[in-house]
């Protein structure tokens, strides 16, 4: 990301697919938005895009579980997976609250995102829950000089705290200042920099992908959060999500452009899950 252009964000569009990724994005979510149970029956795409989100983004974490039984669970501090099952759903249920928040102080989302994640690990002086491997007063801040990360999936270097704390003010000021930048454009930005960066001891993809998505919300590109991209980005598989976010890493303009082109495929896919949901409503209503 170069710091020098007026609009670094928006510069980004001018990147090899970029441009068509942004447009097929657009008529994809165009497309569900028109469908005709989504005139009736949006709280329910909605409801279901945010069960189905949770779900594809655990999977990314390591917690692959099948749809109904996450939809079954009531209990999710059985173990390692179960907890991540539960910080997930609880991130989705929580993006939406945090809109308005996001575009003055992203920090803030950032900070209140993991503390949602890390549940019952939040409380101040709190140990965590058993096994959970955080503890309280390492949620909603950034980490620390020695403080380690649990982050399984992403294995590039990890930054120091002094280049994380510069580089998220940095992707803050962005989102402040604002700019012409496609949501498609901003949204993979902020996930990417999230992985990359890895600000938090914990939690740190479900997070990155969280802020995705309030980023996809709030530009007015899915207002009603019916388009899940976690649901694309799990559907797409970890082998190509890493693929992918290594082109990201690597700052070259093919691969920056291509992680925007893999972020943009997710949200199409999440508008396909979507769209089967209102094809099964409109069958049953029939």
């Amino acid at each position: 990301m170069s710091t020098h252009a007026s609009d670094p964000l928006a510069a980004l569009g001018s990147l090899p697919g970029v441009a068509d990724a942004v447009d097929s994005v657009r008529k994809a979510v165009d497309r569900v938005y028109g469908h005709r149970v989504m005139r009736r029956r949006s709280n329910e795409i909605s409801s279901e895009a945010a069960l189905r989100g949770a779900r594809g983004s655990a999977a990314l974490s390591g917690a692959d579980w099948a749809l109904e039984e996450v939809r079954r669970r009531t209990d999710f501090s059985a173990d390692a997976e179960a907890r991540t099952v539960g910080a997930a759903l609880r991130l989705g249920a929580e993006a939406g609250q945090l809109l308005s928040i996001w575009r003055q102080s992203p920090m803030r989302v950032l900070a209140r995102l993991h503390l949602v994640a890390a549940g019952d690990a939040g409380i101040p002086g709190d140990a965590g829950a058993p096994g959970s491997g955080v503890a309280g007063d390492e949620v909603g801040r950034p980490r620390l000089d020695g403080e380690t990360v649990d982050e399984p999936l992403i294995k590039a270097p990890l930054p120091a705290p002094s280049e994380v704390a510069g580089r998220l003010e940095g992707l803050a000021e962005l989102i402040v200042a604002g700019g012409d930048a496609p949501a498609l454009v901003t949204a993979a930005v902020v996930h990417g920099e999230l992985l990359a960066l890895r600000p938090f001891t914990s939690y740190n993809g479900l997070v990155a992908r969280a802020a995705e998505r309030i980023v996809l919300i709030g530009s007015g590109l899915d207002p009603k959060a019916i388009c899940p991209a976690e649901v694309g980005h799990a559907e797409q598989g970890r082998a190509a999500y890493l693929a992918a976010f290594e082109g990201y890493l690597s700052g070259t303009p093919e691969g920056v452009g291509a992680w925007i082109a893999h972020c943009g495929r997710s949200v199409e896919l999440g508008v396909r899950e979507s769209t089967a949901v209102c094809e099964a409503l409109q069958r049953g209503a029939a």
